[in-house]
């Protein structure tokens, strides 16, 4: 892919993982239970590594998490943004290469994990409550579920973009 092509697609994707994040931001919770979210954007940053790389789905998460506070939080989102999304951008650089591109809701589960673990410690970081820890269960069930969820819509968005021709050429 030519370098232009390949910084427009990245932009791209970086403006579609913001509008998708503070679109999110602004709906009822899915569930009443406070910090679970489906975490829509992170089928873009997935989508992003499997069809550009870590270095272009690191711009793509860098970007929604800068801006997106901005726009849908504060500093306080911003910690919480940025522990759990360089904890799932870890995940997904160890992984995205040892799973099929059919298992990729595997690397998303796992990603989804990591980013509520990271979330975790800045929580009790932030009310040096290490007792808090205890949420990290009900967050695990939802991360599994919200994996799933993302990593197969990430895998069909994929499909997508590649039949598209769009990283052609």
């Amino acid at each position: 892919m030519k370098p232009a092509r390949r910084i427009a697609l990245t932009a791209a994707l970086a403006a579609v993982a913001l509008t998708i994040f503070v679109a999110e931001s602004q709906l009822p919770p899915v569930v009443p239970i406070p910090g679970v979210k489906l975490g829509l954007a992170n089928i873009v940053t997935l989508v992003a590594m499997a069809v550009l790389g870590r270095r272009e789905a690191g711009a793509v998460l860098a970007v929604r998490l800068v801006l997106g506070s901005m726009f849908a939080g504060g500093f306080s989102a911003f910690m919480f943004s940025v522990a759990g999304g360089a904890a799932a951008y870890i995940v997904m650089c160890l992984l995205v290469g040892l799973f099929p591109e059919k298992l990729l809701w595997v690397v998303s589960v796992f990603a989804a994990l990591a980013h509520n673990a990271g979330q975790m410690l800045v929580a009790v970081f932030v009310t040096g409550t290490p007792g808090i820890m205890i949420y990290i269960l009900i967050l695990a069930a939802s991360g599994i579920v919200t994996g799933v969820f993302t990593g197969v819509a990430g895998m069909f968005l994929i499909r997508a973009v590649r039949r598209s021709g769009i990283t052609r050429k």
